[in-house]
């Protein structure tokens, strides 16, 4: 039980002390199971959060995406480097900047197509830059194409085919393969599995994904009977100590978007993580074939932050010869709404902390720096 005592009391610790308003999580380690929650929907309220609460999980869409994809490339619709051309249309023959920090400079033609594990490496030549002066020129482009960059609006996006209308219409910063560029390529990714499958991604993403787990909490927005358990989504706390609201329990997430995103559009829970993860770590089976799985585990691209991980087949990875590393050959990844996913598929050990506050900076808040390390073990 020392896993689960070290677990609520750090998370605890952390609600107490105002870092976050509430949290649930789920964590197993050898024989050990930690599963609870702590803190309130509203901030200073009597509104327990729940282990069944269903949070924003943000950028921790980006590998339940994935997953659905790699089922279509399973089976054959999908094949890792053929060109997307054919499914994506408004991505064939691209441009690409001449210089990525200066638009004034034109542009060149692509060196060859975008392909589909482009899109799942999130190297097709577009993204977020954060080495870069911020906002970059491409990124400048987007917004003014009206896709800004910044936090997930799920209600302001436009409907599939005018979102990547937009996009197409934004030269590529760099030749596709060339660079890793963050999240963009995982919002093409949902429309290419869309396109391949010839229907709705949410309708693809149960059929292939959650349906097959059980993840019946996971979806584009919540339905009624879950209501209930989606509560406010809030900011960090000013210099007063004060929160703003970020999303209400009505708000973008509550109802189905127009465009569900597939870089940061789900909503979830740490049970419902848990068996994407469980899945993953067995090989795959019912969702992927083992094959597929240790591609999907095996970086493709790197280093992509500032702790040395790298990037598989749509989700971080870390190399298991990272010297001292606590992620040391683990997979999964984090969503700036709050949410974190690990799993070491040596030690078998899954760590998943969903709280209901954004981040203040890049880089994750403190309680998820406790949190891994009565997870995993410290550094």
């Amino acid at each position: 039980m020392g896993l689960a005592r070290d677990v609520e009391r750090v998370v605890s610790e952390a609600v107490a002390a105002g870092a976050v308003p509430g949290a649930a999580w789920w964590v197993t380690r050898d024989s050990e199971v930690a599963r609870g929650a702590a803190g309130t929907h509203t901030p200073g309220g009597d509104d327990p959060v729940g282990p069944d609460t269903v949070f924003r999980i943000a950028s921790v869409t980006k590998p339940v995406v994935a997953v659905a994809a790699l089922a279509l490339v399973d089976d054959g619709t999908l094949r890792l480097d053929d060109p997307v051309d054919a499914h994506l249309p408004e991505l064939a023959g691209p441009r690409v900047l001449a210089d990525p920090a200066d638009p004034s400079a034109g542009t060149v033609p692509a060196r060859r197509p975008v392909t589909v594990r482009d899109v799942l490496t999130l190297r097709l030549g577009t993204g977020l830059d954060f080495t870069a002066p911020w906002p970059t020129p491409t990124v400048a482009a987007l917004g003014a194409a009206g896709l800004p960059a910044g936090p997930p609006q799920p209600q302001a996006a436009p409907p599939p085919e005018e979102w990547l209308r937009r996009l197409a219409s934004v030269p590529l910063a760099h030749q596709p393969g060339e660079r890793w560029l963050y999240h963009t390529g995982s919002s093409v990714l949902g429309v290419l599995v869309a396109r391949a499958a010839g229907r709705p991604l949410p309708e693809v993403l149960a059929e292939r994904v959650l349906v097959p787990l059980g993840m019946s909490d996971t979806g584009f927005g919540v339905p009624d009977a879950a209501r209930p358990r989606l509560g406010p989504h809030w900011t960090p706390p000013d210099d007063t100590g004060r929160r703003a609201l970020y999303d209400p329990p009505e708000g973008q997430w509550a109802r189905p978007p127009a465009f569900p995103d597939g870089g940061d559009g789900l909503v979830s829970t740490v049970d419902d993580l848990a068996v994407l993860a469980r899945a993953l770590l067995a090989g795959g089976e019912p969702v992927l074939r083992e094959g597929t799985v240790r591609a999907m585990l095996t970086e493709q691209a790197g280093p992509v932050d500032d702790e040395g991980g790298g990037w598989g087949l749509g989700l971080g990875v870390r190399r298991e010869d990272e010297p001292g590393g606590r992620h040391a050959g683990s997979f999964g990844w984090d969503g700036g709404l709050g949410s974190t996913w690990w799993t070491d598929p040596v030690t078998g050990t899954t760590a998943v902390l969903l709280t209901n506050q954004v981040w203040d900076s890049p880089a994750p808040p403190p309680v998820f720096e406790a949190f891994r390390a009565v997870a995993f073990g410290p550094r």
